[in-house]
């Protein structure tokens, strides 16, 4: 006999399992990152909510931010001399472990 609360236990822990499979599915950047980390001339700026990237170098580069939370940006190209504001920091003690180079998707190559 299966009482009322294990069918809700049960469900529950569909719900969790298939949110949790959502989410990994979603946490990578819309451009293929690379495991190739951004040139030391790309640098970036993190305050309470964003990050700002700038692109210090002679070259066009395309590059992704990687979270703690291992949540991706979306690749953004950035001219030399740009910067581009990349959401995703946050006050739960989310930061940034890494820039890496990324290869953009035809409509992620557009900058918003």
């Amino acid at each position: 006999m299966t009482t009322r609360i294990a069918q809700i236990s049960r469900h529950t822990a569909l719900a969790t399992m298939t949110t949790a499979g959502l989410l990994l599915i979603t946490a990578h950047p819309a451009g293929a990152a690379t495991e190739i980390p951004a040139p030391s001339c790309v640098e970036y700026y993190q305050s309470w909510r964003y990050t700002d990237v700038h692109n210090g170098c002679q070259d066009t580069v395309a590059v992704t931010v990687e979270y703690t939370d291992h949540q991706w940006a979306p690749c953004r190209v950035l001219d030399p001399g740009n910067w581009a504001t990349f959401s995703g920091y946050g006050p739960n003690g989310n930061y940034v472990t890494g820039l890496w180079t990324c290869t953009p998707d035809r409509v992620g190559a557009d900058n918003p």
